[in-house]
């Protein structure tokens, strides 16, 4: 009988690991800039976060500095056409210790009430859409990313 080898956590090498020369833009005037917590709200010093416009297809990569913050530049995706339509957002990939694999959320945005409202993943979680929704910043937005506890980010199920 043949055993599996049991599921190890990430480890904290993704600048060795997993190294990303361009910066975290994807084009694009605005930022989007936040904070990774861990369960206990202390910041995750050693994350890696991936965002993916659906509209255009541009991508960035991120690590989290000594404060676990992070930084992308960015132009404002559109809405993808449907049906259903989706409001504009971007599909954002988290990579932090402690993670058997990576957790995968999405950021909408509070300018786009109408489109927010009609957008069917925000209407089938009322309740903790408002972990989706990134709050105004000086220069773009803010989300922060909560992995576990009180204020935890909604997390997508891929299959």
């Amino acid at each position: 009988m043949t055993v599996p080898t049991p599921s190890q956590t990430v480890g904290p090498f993704f600048a060795v690991m997993l190294p990303w020369t361009d910066p975290a833009v994807l084009g694009g005037d605005r930022w989007l800039r936040g904070v990774l917590y861990d369960g206990k709200d202390e910041p995750v010093l050693e994350g890696m976060l991936e965002l993916w416009d659906p509209s255009t297809g541009a991508f960035g990569r991120c690590h989290t500095d000594a404060s676990g913050a992070y930084a992308f530049r960015f132009a404002k995706p559109a809405a993808l056409p449907g049906p259903p339509v989706q409001a504009p957002h971007l599909a954002m990939s988290v990579f932090a210790r402690g993670l058997l694999d990576r957790v995968v959320t999405r950021v909408y945005f509070p300018d786009e009430p109408a489109a927010n409202a009609a957008d069917p993943v925000l209407s089938a979680i009322p309740d903790l859409a408002v972990t989706l929704v990134a709050r105004p910043g000086d220069d773009g937005y803010r989300f922060d990313i909560h992995l576990q506890g009180e204020h935890e980010t909604v997390f997508f199920d891929l299959v």
